[in-house]
């Protein structure tokens, strides 16, 4: 397991999500100051492979370097709003969502399944034949 690679991959993914997280806020701000840009942005933004932020970024700077840049700064704002909080809030949100699953696998392992029938069920005797009573 490399913990490294692992780390760089999670940032990687983390920054992509602020990317996209950034154009809902710009896109937000524009429809109430400027609906054509935000319709504009809206647009490209559906066309465009948002999963990765910086190849989306990159591509939104050939068509529009002013929403790229604002993009930019409020991805960074961002980053620097939750850094100090995020390592708290993934360790114990982890630990929470894995109790949790723990937690319904183990009912679920442990709960009786009335409706499967026994492999050889219980005869009840029967008054009419004696000898199915032993």
């Amino acid at each position: 397991m490399d913990l490294k690679q692992i780390a760089k991959d999670t940032a990687k993914t983390l920054i992509s999500y602020l990317t996209y997280q950034a154009v809902r806020t710009v896109i937000a701000q524009l429809s109430e100051t400027d609906p054509p840009r935000a319709f504009w942005l809206q647009n490209f933004s559906s066309k465009e492979k948002i999963q990765d932020g910086d190849a989306y970024l990159q591509a939104l700077f050939q068509e529009r370097q002013d929403l790229a840049f604002r993009i930019l700064t409020v991805r960074e704002h961002l980053a620097e709003n939750i850094a100090d909080v995020l390592p708290e809030l993934l360790l114990t949100g982890t630990q929470q969502a894995n109790m949790g699953l723990r937690r319904q696998q183990l009912e679920r392992m442990t709960q009786l399944d009335l409706t499967v029938p026994s492999a050889q069920p219980e005869q009840e005797p029967n008054a009419e034949n004696p000898d199915e009573r032993r």
